[in-house]
C-alpha cells in the first residue's frame, strides 16, 4: 500500500468543552488534516476484520503508521496541557485502528447495549477522527443515574459495577438494541456530531457510546459507512 502524505492543518484550532456536572475537558478539532482523501482511500483499500477479543460492534483495520505519527506528534502537547498530565509521564500508544460498525441489533451482546468506558485509568485517552462525508451517528456521553458518575475512575469502578448490576437485577437486562437516548439507568447529557475531518479527544474513563443510526451506520463499506480513525493512548 502506498505511503501516505499526511498533512496536519497548520492553522489548527481547538475548542475545549467541559462536559457534564464533573466538567471533564473534551477537545474538538475541526479540519484536522489538510486533505482527508488519502486517508479515506487507504481505508477503502484496507482489509477490515472483526475483532473477536473486543466488544466493538464492527470491523477494524490497521491505521497507517504515517498518520499515527503525524497525529500524535501534533496533539500530544495539547493533551499534556489540557489534562494537566504530569511531565514525567510519557505517551504510549495502546490501540490504533480504523473502524466500521456493522453489527445488527439482533446480534448484540448485553454489554454492547449499554454505554461503556474504555478503562478506569485516569491517564488513558481516546482520539477519535471522523472520516466520511455522509451523515452518521454522533458520539454520546452519559451519566450513570444511580451513582451520578460520568467518569469511572479506579476508586469508583467497584461501586459502579455493583450499582449497575443491582439496577439490572431490579429492572431486567437492557433491550437488545443500541443505546441512543436517556432512560432510567443512564442519562445522555452531551453529543458530538459526526462531521468529516473532525477529531475529538476525551478521557477513556468517560461513559460514552456511539449514537448509532441503524439506517446509515450499520455498513461494512469504507466508502459509505461510519468510518473512524481510533487512537487510544496512555501516559505512563
Amino acid at each position: 500500500m502506498q505511503n501516505l502524505d499526511i498533512g496536519i492543518n497548520p492553522a489548527l484550532r481547538q475548542e475545549v468543552v467541559f462536559l457534564g456536572q464533573e466538567c471533564t475537558p473534551l477537545i474538538i478539532i475541526d479540519d484536522f488534516v489538510t486533505d482527508i482523501t488519502p486517508l479515506r482511500q487507504h481505508a477503502q483499500q484496507s482489509d477490515f476484520q472483526p475483532d473477536e477479543k473486543a466488544y466493538y460492534p464492527g470491523l477494524k483495520a490497521p491505521l497507517p503508521k504515517q498518520y499515527v505519527a503525524a497525529t500524535l506528534t501534533a496533539l500530544y502537547p495539547l493533551v499534556y496541557q489540557v489534562y494537566q498530565i504530569p511531565k514525567h509521564l510519557r505517551l504510549k500508544p495502546q490501540n490504533l485502528f480504523m473502524a466500521l460498525i456493522n453489527q445488527t441489533e439482533n446480534t448484540l451482546k448485553p454489554l454492547q447495549c449499554m454505554p461503556h468506558f474504555d478503562t478506569s485509568d485516569g491517564h488513558y485517552f481516546a482520539f477519535l477522527h471522523y472520516l466520511n462525508p455522509q451523515q452518521h451517528g454522533n458520539t454520546g456521553f452519559f451519566r450513570h443515574i444511580p451513582t451520578g458518575y460520568e467518569r469511572i475512575s479506579d476508586d469508583r469502578r467497584e461501586n459502579y459495577f455493583n450499582c449497575a448490576q443491582q439496577f439490572i437485577d431490579d429492572h431486567g437486562s437492557p433491550k437488545q438494541q443500541y443505546f441512543v437516548k436517556s432512560d432510567a439507568h443512564f442519562e445522555l447529557y452531551y453529543q458530538v456530531p459526526y462531521k468529516a475531518n473532525r477529531l475529538i479527544i476525551y478521557p477513556g474513563n468517560l461513559l460514552h457510546s456511539t449514537i448509532v443510526d441503524t439506517t446509515t451506520d450499520i455498513d461494512s463499506s469504507a466508502v459509505s459507512g461510519r468510518l473512524t480513525a481510533n487512537l487510544f493512548t496512555s501516559f505512563i
